[in-house]
């Protein structure tokens, strides 16, 4: 495990410039912040410029906000040219929360295809974009932010799971990649945490989801462990462990992760 760079060190390696994309509120907005603090400047990428301009003010470094949509299929080229006159040193793809619950087929097909948009396609060119920048730099480092639901299918989970799983193994595929050339890759697996998206989904649809990850504690222990890849497990025993099903059997892990995720809306009921 690498010892956490200094401030100095830190900013040298993913500086001067980070993009954010879906820094708006809660965990993006705490990666933001963790920034701030370590001198780093901030490209706040998200749909709502207010929120964004709010975070922006509230900064002491410089900033930059870019006011897109990512199921737009043109989102990525665009935050691409709006920072294409930037050093940018790290990238955060903070993007992707799921707001509903439900069966597959008891959700609007175009919602489905939206979240494999923004969580699958746009994440792709988010890496190819940027990816070949921090290469040709020699330095810096990718997050893709994805969930515990890509350790295994479960119901009401379907499109949800599958788009993070596809996001788990796009980063550490690239880690592996990327790692020869200097550039750090990680897959940050997420549980639920306390952000205004999960608070929506919360008085909408119910749920139990027992103790909330901060996401200001979630920001700096990631920034503490950008060279940690592939993966980090916030909040597990051995955050650089494996799946938390071990040796399971597919089948198993699959009805376990269901039980888990009906549970939590039949307690809503």
């Amino acid at each position: 495990m690498s010892s956490c760079p200094s401030v100095t060190t830190f900013r040298q390696t993913y500086g001067p410039w980070a993009v954010v994309l879906g820094a708006s509120d809660g965990t993006g907005e705490a990666f933001a912040r963790a920034l701030d603090t370590r001198g780093v400047n901030v490209v706040l990428v998200a749909r709502r410029e207010p929120l964004l301009a709010r975070i922006a003010a509230d900064l002491a470094v410089e900033t930059r906000t870019v006011a897109t949509d990512l199921t737009d299929p043109g989102a990525v080229s665009g935050i691409s040219d709006a920072t294409g006159d930037l050093d940018v040193g790290l990238v955060i793809y903070n993007a992707g929360a799921d707001p509903n619950s439900a069966a597959l087929v008891d959700q609007p097909l175009d919602a489905q295809l939206a979240m494999v948009q923004r969580n699958c396609a746009a994440v792709l060119e988010t890496s190819h974009r940027f990816g070949r920048r921090l290469l040709d730099r020699g330095r810096g480092g990718l997050v893709l932010v994805t969930s515990g639901t890509a350790w295994a299918g479960g119901a009401t989970l379907a499109t949800y799971g599958a788009t993070k799983a596809f996001d788990l193994l796009l980063a550490e595929s690239l880690w592996a990649e990327w790692r020869p050339a200097g550039v750090d890759a990680l897959a940050l697996v997420l549980g639920a945490t306390d952000t205004p998206s999960l608070s929506r989904r919360i008085e909408e649809h119910g749920g139990e989801f027992g103790e909330l990850a901060d996401p200001a504690e979630v920001a700096d222990e990631v920034l503490e462990h950008l060279g940690d890849g592939p993966t980090w497990s916030y909040g597990m025993p051995d955050p650089e462990g494996g799946s938390p099903f071990g040796s399971m059997r597919r089948r198993d892990a699959v009805e376990l992760m269901s039980t888990v995720a009906t549970s939590a809306r039949r307690a809503a009921d």
